[in-house]
């Protein structure tokens, strides 16, 4: 399988950054993470710093093993259990309210399959044919209100509880809820994309998918989709963080 990858973090009109991002390739394949430290919360640039680096360590004690296919599953869920440990940890002695936070959505590209976890309002996107062939669904008050059928997918950008993720990493002890995705076989020309809220939240699926054409590079199209979700929540966009892989046309 060849293919290439980016990744990016803008600031946006905060005072700093707490999303982190980080890809790591490997002889068949990539592992895409992203983390969103949670800016309502204590360090959250921290608990950013501190899940980024769990996921990495989890991975590089894993390569032995990881490209057998029936322990991918079990490897995300383990991931993501140690990074909310991790998270929870530096914050074992403070109170509830200071507790650090993230968010987080990580994908593991081997050969020519793709599997993901997300906790909170991180997503990722399975782009095909110039559309969203999948992605997955937030960790929010508003998605509850999606499904419930009492708001538009149209409203979620501007809604007031937009914020309000109801699992994350770090906080109480509590294991968080995750969602895992298994086994999505990828086919050529097919880009994964890893995000924060601070990216979809300005860029419509719709433009997302269309917006991804083979005449560009991917660090091209992922800075320009970036820069477009920086301006569409301008003057109070957040950090806006993504890593992406698009698989070579055969």
């Amino acid at each position: 399988m060849r293919f290439e990858t980016a990744e990016i973090s803008l600031i946006g009109d905060r005072a700093d950054n707490q999303d982190r991002v980080s890809i790591v390739r490997h002889e068949r394949g990539a592992f895409l993470i992203v983390v969103d430290g949670m800016g309502g919360h204590a360090e959250g640039e921290r608990a950013a710093e501190v899940a980024t680096q769990s996921f990495m360590e989890s991975f590089e004690a894993s390569t032995e093993w990881i490209e057998q296919q029936d322990y991918v599953t079990r490897f995300l869920v383990d991931s993501v259990e140690r990074a909310h440990a991790a998270v929870a940890g530096i914050g074992k002695s403070l109170p509830v309210q200071n507790k650090p936070r993230a968010t987080c959505a990580v994908c593991l590209i081997i050969d020519d399959t793709a599997w993901w976890a997300h906790v909170g309002d991180a997503r990722i996107y399975l782009l095909r044919d110039r559309g969203v062939a999948e992605r997955t669904r937030d960790h929010s008050h508003v998605e509850v209100l999606l499904r419930q059928g009492l708001i538009s997918e149209a409203e979620i950008p501007g809604h007031p509880m937009r914020h309000y993720v109801e699992c994350c990493l770090g906080g109480e002890s509590d294991l968080p809820t995750e969602t895992i995705r298994g086994g999505r076989e990828l086919l050529s020309g097919d880009m994964i994309l890893v995000c924060s809220d601070g990216l979809w939240s300005g860029v419509p699926d719709d433009v997302l998918g269309d917006s991804c054409r083979e005449d560009r590079s991917i660090s091209e199209w992922l800075g320009c989709v970036s820069e477009m979700a920086v301006a569409a929540n301008a003057p109070y966009s957040d950090n806006t963080t993504a890593a992406a892989l698009r698989i070579f046309p055969h």
